[in-house]
């Protein structure tokens, strides 16, 4: 048996496969999100949480998953909590946002858990992310802190 070389794909051809396979639109992601989503983050405010994440998990400033944020919101950490509205059972993490509402933490609803985690820089989907502010990324966690406190809270 030989081996065979397999032929290297330009990256014309990658982006090409990637736009018409797994990538979905926000309006498409939008139509899994739970009912207790709100308040859910734009398509322009969802980007700039992502970017956020991405720079927060370079620098590893972020705390992930449902068992590590709730341990760090009791003990007072301070940060934007962003939530995967796509998350099922919803009974996993329904309780964060009233936590975070008693701490007075933003929190944001964010459409898709797989798109959160590839984000932080992890293969796995992620429902919940706390970042925390650091210097490396100032001006874009302070942006996205405003527009996170400013989106209308449920009842």
């Amino acid at each position: 048996m030989t081996k065979t070389k397999k032929e290297k794909v330009s990256a014309d051809g990658e982006e090409a496969a990637a736009a018409d396979g797994n990538e979905k639109s926000y309006h498409e992601l939008i139509a899994n999100v739970n009912p207790i989503a709100q308040p859910l983050a734009s398509k322009k405010l969802s980007k700039k949480l992502y970017k956020c994440v991405k720079k927060a998990a370079k620098v590893k400033n972020i705390r992930r998953g449902v068992k590590e944020v709730q341990k760090f919101i009791n003990k007072g950490e301070k940060g934007i909590v962003v939530l995967a509205g796509d998350t099922l059972p919803i009974d996993v993490y329904c309780h964060l946002p009233v936590m975070c509402e008693d701490r007075n933490l933003p929190y944001a609803y964010i459409p898709s858990k797989g798109d959160l985690g590839s984000s932080a820089g992890s293969k796995r989907p992620t429902c919940v992310i706390l970042i925390k502010p650091h210097q490396d990324y100032q001006d874009a966690y302070d942006e996205c802190v405003e527009e996170v406190s400013s989106l209308p809270k449920p009842l």
